[in-house]
């Protein structure tokens, strides 16, 4: 057997480490479309699960080629260090796989929320192997292995695609929880904590309140306003009794001048009579 030189052996390494998630996720996947009772969530498990054992196959070829042996973590070797880790380590990862389907299944108080539990799972687990892959293909290219390359850029679109599927699922899913598991009549804030019949009856009472203090402004308002009024009505009355006042002796002074121009006219009109008469 050739010797795998470092290159080969990052690449295998890499590759083994995304073989061992996809067949982790395919127990996963299978307890999952078993708990499923919606229709189109439980088709897109059944399809993502033939997508995922297409991947792990697709990685088990990839990684023979290169020369190594699908579920080694460590550097493949002929030495039998070597490859009794690899047989530890993959058997820790099948137990670890098959332990997790049976946990789902008994996670959240209702069907839909065990669907949500769920699916936030699997939304991790593709944020995970979109990352695993995405180093994948960097790795690649930066070893000039185009077929590593090409191969870690299809599996990413392929988890990419499943997890805007469930980013979309999960709030329809929460919503769901919230119809099965919590009354319409609940569904809205009450204030102080209370239930919304004792917040209304509150709300209530507080109009009631509200209502009397604006009434009991509105009268002292009102008395305001008639206040001010007689207060305004009473200033104008004295106001004018001082004009009228003010005005009368000017006319008294205005008619004494009229009588005494009045009586000095008369005299000089007699006067300039008498001496008319005497110069007759």
């Amino acid at each position: 057997m050739a010797e795998t030189t470092a290159r080969e052996a990052k690449l295998i390494q890499y590759l083994n480490e995304a073989y061992g998630k996809e067949q982790e996720l395919v127990q996963a996947l299978q307890a999952h479309i078993a708990m499923t009772t919606r229709a189109p969530y439980k088709k897109r498990l059944q399809e993502h699960l033939r997508e995922t054992k297409a991947q792990a196959k697709g990685l088990e070829r990839r990684i023979k080629q290169l020369g190594g042996k699908a579920e080694s973590v460590d550097l493949p070797g002929p030495d039998a260090v070597a490859d009794a880790a690899s047989k530890v380590t993959a058997a820790a990862r099948r137990g670890v796989a098959a332990a997790k389907g049976p946990l789902h299944a008994i996670r959240g108080t209702g069907e839909a929320e065990k669907m949500l539990k769920n699916a936030k799972t699997e939304f991790w687990n593709e944020a995970e192997e979109i990352a695993t892959y995405t180093g994948i293909e960097a790795l690649a290219t930066a070893l000039n292995d185009r077929d590593t390359a090409k191969l870690a850029k299809d599996f990413r679109r392929q988890e990419e695609r499943m997890q805007k599927f469930l980013e979309k699922l999960i709030p329809q899913l929460t919503k769901a929880v919230v119809t099965e598991e919590i009354p319409a009549r609940l569904r809205k804030p009450s204030a102080n904590g209370s239930s919304p019949s004792r917040g209304r009856s509150g709300a209530s009472s507080s109009s009631r309140r509200s209502s009397s203090a604006a009434s009991r402004s509105s009268s002292s308002s009102r008395s305001s306003r008639s206040a001010s009024s007689s207060r305004a009505s009473s200033g104008g009355s004295r106001s004018s009794a001082r004009k009228t006042t003010a005005r009368k002796p000017a006319s008294s002074r205005s008619s004494g001048s009229s009588a005494s121009r009045s009586r000095s006219g008369g005299t000089r009109r007699r006067g300039s009579s008498g001496g008319s008469s005497s110069s007759s």
